[in-house]
């Protein structure tokens, strides 16, 4: 059934059809509404046969859930930048145990200094956590990648984070196509956990394991997440077969075919770029897009097999790897090695700063014309001046208070203060 809903409703009702049985959440900007509107449906019996654990922090949330679905329980939660930060030992633990949770990351700059908007440094942080990480680009994908993320959770026995734009999406409002709980039921079937406590035979978890058989440990959670690079497109099949769309997947194609000049993004940034994209095509330009969806398993093999016929590919990501450059931008390296492509890491949109039109079709317009260097990292709208009167303040010697109070004050803006 389609309706106008904001995003955070949307996910609140994809996951209640999920049927969790524990869900455990701390509130922050901007996931609130997500838990909120559990926590409501839990009171007033819509998600029936469901605990909602109001936790002391967003370590207790991840822990509480590890607690249950070791136990047995179909569990979920959800967090964004400082909270999934003080999750990171418990996301290390849940990957490390093989348990089914599922999580929500409203993407959100990390700080300092101190920023509420979107970006994807939070999730890109723990990227290597062990964790399957799936990117939606709008609100109805955001929906059907959790119904997706379940079964791929529970099928493989390892967490799922479904990641989407913070404030971009989850306080949106737009049509979305909202499954009935008889669709979910049917296509995600009850959860059978394949560990289990058992009195009759008792183990201790998380027990200590020495250098005899850490790194088979580790091996087996690297090899879980190569198992998910079929099962993501199997359930993905499965999901359009049951749902008459295309939904998840491990990537997107847009305009593909012949294009010459490829650019890789991941997020709602996707339809920004597939807008510009379709003008250059008007113009003759053979330019095409290629949305990541799955970012974690890395699809190395589909990724090198998409971008083969490319002479140039231009990477937007939302983070960056400081003091080493695009990380989404090296793994898309990785997996062109030998081709005879340049790849071009360009970083945009962090802490929020609007990704326009206008700045995309210059950027191509740079790469299109050889005036970018592939060599460098590139930043979308960087105000370079502004970066110059700081650095020439820093050389003059001691100043008082950090980078970003000066910079505000060149702009004239003043500092907020803390907000979470």
């Amino acid at each position: 059934m389609r309706e106008q809903i904001e995003g955070s409703q949307a996910v609140a009702r994809a996951v209640t059809l999920c049927r969790p049985e524990v869900v455990a959440a701390y509130p922050i900007s901007p996931q609130t509404h997500i838990v909120e509107s559990l926590s409501d449906r839990v009171r007033t019996g819509e998600l029936a046969s469901c605990e909602y654990l109001m936790v002391e922090s967003e370590f207790g949330a991840m822990s509480a859930c590890i607690g249950a679905s070791g136990a047995g329980a179909r569990t979920y939660t959800a967090t964004s930048s400082q909270g999934l930060l003080f999750m990171a030992e418990a996301l290390f633990n849940a990957s490390g145990l093989g348990l089914p949770i599922v999580m929500t990351v409203a993407n959100r700059a990390i700080g300092a200094p101190i920023n509420i908007w979107n970006d994807h440094s939070d999730a890109m942080s723990m990227r290597d956590s062990g964790w399957i990480q799936l990117y939606a680009e709008s609100n109805q994908e955001a929906v059907d990648l959790h119904v997706q993320a379940y079964r791929l959770a529970e099928s493989l026995s390892v967490p799922v984070m479904v990641c989407m734009d913070g404030f971009v999406l989850t306080h949106a409002f737009e049509q979305v196509d909202l499954p009935t709980q008889e669709q979910v039921d049917a296509f995600l079937p009850a959860f059978v956990p394949q560990q289990v406590l058992d009195p009759e035979d008792p183990v201790t978890i998380g027990a200590m394991v020495g250098p005899e058989a850490f790194a088979e440990v580790k091996y087996l959670m690297h090899a879980k997440q190569m198992a998910a690079l079929d099962e993501v497109p199997a359930i993905a099949d499965d999901f359009r077969a049951a749902f008459g769309r295309s939904s998840g997947g491990l990537l997107k194609a847009y305009r593909l075919e012949d294009a010459e000049t490829v650019v890789v993004a991941l997020g709602s940034v996707l339809g920004t770029i597939e807008e510009v994209v379709d003008a250059l095509r008007d113009e003759g330009v053979a330019v095409g897009v290629l949305g990541v969806t799955c970012f974690r398993p890395w699809p190395v093999g589909e990724v090198r097999e998409a971008l083969g016929h490319a002479t140039r590919v231009v990477v937007v990501e939302k983070a960056f790897a400081v003091g080493a450059g695009g990380i989404v931008g090296q793994n898309t390296r990785d997996a062109t090695r030998g081709l005879p492509v340049e790849v071009y890491d360009v970083v945009a949109g962090l802490g929020g700063r609007p990704v326009t039109r206008a700045s995309l079709r210059g950027l191509l317009d740079d790469v299109l014309a050889g005036r970018l260097d592939p060599q460098r990292l590139h930043f979308l709208d960087l105000d370079l001046a502004l970066v110059q009167r700081e650095l020439e303040r820093s050389r003059q010697g001691r100043r008082p208070g950090p980078h970003a109070e000066h910079m505000l004050r060149d702009i004239g803006t003043v500092a907020s203060g803390a907000y979470e």
